[in-house]
């Protein structure tokens, strides 16, 4: 038998291996989870980078993705390049080359928005009158045209008069609008048939009308800056060319109808008639027409002063005199963070009810209005702060909380549009918005002038910033007139247009849009 020194010895012995191999273990651990660390983290980034693309191969996937490829097109280069680029060129364009008041060109301003204004006709042209059997393809093609000989004219005939050089603008406008309520019917069906990607649809629609305004506003400044107010303008020609090309590419079912040409005639007028009817029998229901007047008078209320801080930025004397290249990169930043804003609403408040996310962005759109007046009585630099960081942040914050705000009121429109006459529906809708962008520019022009802010007279410019601030607080009372309902949810009567809808589903039940190679 071993003694008890023995035995003791053996004892310690195995203690000592099941440690060492419990210590080998922990090692082993701890050893694999340092290499798994790196892996996880990794896996976490490429996580981050694909929820984009995963995002879009879901749209796809759920939709046409010649319907993505429309967005892309009228939405990123249309609306969001030209749109930009358009707006700080035109800038330039008024304030250089023709040399008018910051108070006439705030008017001039409000004449962009009569094709918007006019979304209703070409909303009827779209549902009521197709050309050669097809909806869609003609308009795109229309659009091209009118934009891009209004781009050219204005560009290369020299300095045009006035009237002339504002009847080629409002021409680049006008390509834009009848672009617009093309696709704008395409998603107004899409978030009727699909109400779960609604907000999806205006998200992405938001993506790509702020990365082309990045974009456009990135290359603005130094377009001026090397080629002159009016030679940049010819920059304005490549979305609308793209726009006929888009025309030509994708591909529309043509609707094959063997009616007699009268017979054919009297069909169209009766259409006419019965989406004219069914159009303003939606209007009058107190369920759209009170969230439309709420769209119109947060709009209209929130009076324009762009023209007037324009002027004061860039002035050497009394303003920060902002060179071209910087302007452009201020409003480029503004762009960014118009993305940043679709994206905060997309994760994190699409599905807030309307009246809530639309009254807390209104209150931070008002408290924020402040900051103009801070900066234009230069109080910044009293406290130290730069005029280039305190412009460059006031317009990124401003930015994203404009998006936030925006966004819910579209989701809003496309609820609010029947089936069967949603493109002419939704673009009365966005005229609605439009008309109350009119009123806004209109109303900043006339309070300029009356306030006798000039080309180089701005004493009263913080006077009128205050009016317009008052104004967005004023519009926190309509609040009432927008549903305290969720996102997703009807906002019609049940059976709405019912029969409406039948009929134009039996006429278009085989009618898409997919791309196809040119021949």
């Amino acid at each position: 038998m071993a003694s008890a020194e023995e035995t003791q010895d053996l004892v310690e012995a195995d203690i000592s291996k099941h440690q060492k191999s419990s210590d080998d273990d922990i090692d082993g651990s701890l050893n694999s989870r340092r290499q798994q660390q790196p892996t996880n983290k990794t896996s976490k980034l490429m996580s981050f980078f694909m929820e984009p693309f995963q995002w879009l191969q879901m749209l796809s996937t759920e939709l046409n993705p010649t319907f993505l490829l429309g967005i892309f097109i009228v939405y990123g280069l249309s609306q969001g390049f030209a749109g930009s680029f358009f707006k700080v060129v035109t800038d330039y364009y008024w304030k250089d080359v023709q040399k008018v008041q910051p108070s006439v060109v705030q008017l001039y301003m409000g004449l962009y928005y009569i094709p918007w204004i006019m979304k209703p006709v070409w909303g009827l042209f779209t549902d009521v009158y197709p050309i050669w059997g097809y909806r869609r393809r003609p308009y795109f093609i229309v659009a091209g045209v009118v934009g891009l000989v209004s781009a050219l004219s204005v560009a290369l005939l020299g300095k045009l008069s006035v009237p002339m050089a504002l009847g080629c603008l409002i021409g680049i406008a006008g390509g834009v609008a009848i672009a617009d309520v093309v696709i704008d019917a395409c998603i107004a069906r899409n978030s009727i048939k699909m109400k779960a990607l609604a907000s999806d649809m205006q998200s992405l629609c938001g993506v790509c009308s702020s990365t082309g305004s990045l974009v456009g506003f990135a290359t603005s400044g130094l377009s001026v800056h090397h080629f002159g107010a009016q030679g940049a303008l010819v920059m304005l020609a490549i979305p609308p060319a793209l726009l006929i090309v888009l025309g030509f590419v994708i591909y529309e079912v043509k609707l094959t109808n063997l009616q007699s040409k009268k017979k054919k005639v009297m069909q169209t007028g009766e259409e006419l008639r019965l989406a004219i009817t069914s159009m303003f029998e939606t209007i009058k229901l107190p369920g759209v027409w009170k969230p439309s007047l709420y769209m119109f008078l947060s709009l209209a209320l929130s009076i324009s002063t762009h023209e007037g801080q324009f002027y004061w930025y860039t002035d050497p004397k009394a303003g920060p005199a902002f060179s071209q290249e910087f302007v452009g990169f201020v409003y480029a930043m503004g762009a960014l963070a118009s993305i940043i804003g679709v994206i905060i609403y997309q994760k994190n408040l699409k599905d807030y009810p309307f009246r809530t996310i639309i009254f807390s962005a209104q209150l931070l759109y008002a408290v924020l209005g402040m900051l103009d007046i801070i900066f234009v009585l230069r109080w910044n630099l009293k406290l130290g702060i730069p005029d280039a960081f305190f412009i460059i942040t006031e317009q990124s914050i401003s930015h994203i909380v404009t998006r936030i705000r925006w966004l819910p009121m579209i989701v809003l429109s496309t609820r609010l549009c029947p089936v069967g006459i949603e493109g002419t529906f939704f673009a009365l809708l966005m005229c609605i918005d439009s008309f109350g962008s009119l009123t806004s520019k209109s109303c900043g022009g006339i309070v300029l002038h009356v306030f006798h802010v000039t080309r180089t007279d701005f004493t009263n410019l913080w006077l009128v910033i205050m009016i317009r601030n008052f104004l967005r607080f004023v519009t926190l009372c309509l609040i009432f007139l927008v549903p305290a309902v969720e996102q997703t949810e009807d906002l019609l009567p049940t059976g709405h247009l019912a029969n409406r809808a039948s009929l134009y589903e039996d006429e278009e039940e085989e009618e898409g849009l997919q791309l196809v190679t040119m021949k």
